[in-house]
């Protein structure tokens, strides 16, 4: 587990939305020496309730005055709340694209300045696995979910050109315990290397509006960071130690997403709601 640097002091406040996700309840642990307060926020109940140092509040990204009420005292935001998954629009709508207007809007008018924004890999998803992609590569979103995240990138964008509101908007890669496929090789991002990425991403100055791939030090990988090499972000973990069981797996077939494309299933999921 990462601990801030000496020289690094503390946020006073820092929120995390998400916090009862997958990722939520690991960086809930992990983001403890960044912040003299933890303010947790997810629609859905979270254990165990605040401990020393957290505040939780429960808010549905979708509401306007609840997300205001959520910002209001806080240094900066972990956006990581939302619908993490493929699903149809309707219900990408409004935690993914009205939630992080609405997080945002609240920045503006609380004087938020930092904003580290989870976006996705998906957002690129359509680029077949043997191109290699920077952070100036035009986004190719593999579905609603993808959409959702480059609409989030873009409105990063425009609040820092607009308001000064500095984000990094992290393409998480798959961030699990071990990579579970082959695709994953490529795609891993260790809980270690994700915490010391965010905690560049919030004591880096001047970021502007920084696009990082987030993957650990993988052998094979389709991403290049050099875009974002003012972050100081060197993954120490690799996925080379998980390869043995992982290619002890069938190989998919050879017209299978998941063997073809960066974004592997999501490609291929839906149309939702047809008879």
């Amino acid at each position: 587990m990462s601990s801030t640097s000496p020289e690094l002091r503390p946020f006073d406040r820092i929120l995390l939305t998400g916090a009862a996700g997958g990722l939520g309840k690991v960086l809930r642990e992990r983001l403890r020496p960044y912040a003299n307060i933890l303010r947790l926020s997810d629609i859905g109940e979270m254990a165990p309730a605040a401990g020393p140092h957290e505040e939780v509040v429960h808010c549905d990204l979708a509401d306007k005055a609840e997300v205001h009420r959520l910002v209001e005292g806080v240094d900066a935001i972990l956006h990581f709340g939302g619908v993490s998954v493929e699903r149809p629009f309707e219900e990408i709508l409004g935690a993914n694209i009205c939630g992080v207007f609405h997080i945002y809007e609240a920045a503006r008018r609380h004087g938020v300045k930092r904003v580290v924004f989870a976006s996705s890999n998906h957002v690129i998803g359509f680029y077949q696995q043997d191109e290699r992609l920077d952070a100036r590569s035009a986004r190719r979103p593999d579905g609603y979910y993808g959409l959702s995240k480059s609409y989030g990138e873009d409105m990063a964008s425009f609040y820092f050109d607009r308001y000064g509101i500095e984000t990094v908007s992290i393409r998480i890669g798959s961030s699990f315990p071990e990579p579970a496929n082959r695709r994953m090789m490529s795609t891993w991002l260790s809980y270690d290397d994700l915490t010391q990425l965010i905690e560049r991403c919030l004591y880096t100055a001047n970021v502007g509006h920084t696009v990082v791939y987030g993957m650990s030090d993988n052998r094979d990988v389709w991403w290049d960071n050099h875009l974002a090499a003012h972050l100081g972000f060197q993954a120490r973990d690799s996925s080379e130690v998980f390869r043995d069981k992982v290619e002890a797996q069938p190989l998919p077939a050879a017209d299978d997403p998941a063997r073809i494309y960066q974004g592997g299933a999501f490609v291929a999921a839906g149309p939702f709601g047809d008879d």
